[in-house]
């Protein structure tokens, strides 16, 4: 009877884990649609540093991502 417990502890968090991540994707996305809005007549400085927040952002994503794959092979 234990061993059914803990299986099912098991799936439970395995569940879980899952949808932690589909939630934090769809919040990660909402988030972009707000920042994905360019306001009307930005100055050029603005637009410059918009454009380098934007491959900040893909970077940390991307070396986000390379962890993530790294942790789920141990």
């Amino acid at each position: 009877m234990d061993d059914d417990l803990t299986e099912a502890l098991d799936e439970c968090l395995r569940i879980l884990d899952e949808n932690v991540d589909v939630l934090s994707d769809i919040e990660m996305d909402l988030e972009e649609e707000k920042e994905d809005q360019i306001q009307p007549d930005m100055q050029l400085h603005n637009l410059y540093d918009m454009a380098e927040d934007v491959s900040t952002l893909s970077k940390l994503r991307a070396a986000e991502a390379r962890f993530m794959r790294r942790q789920s092979e141990d």
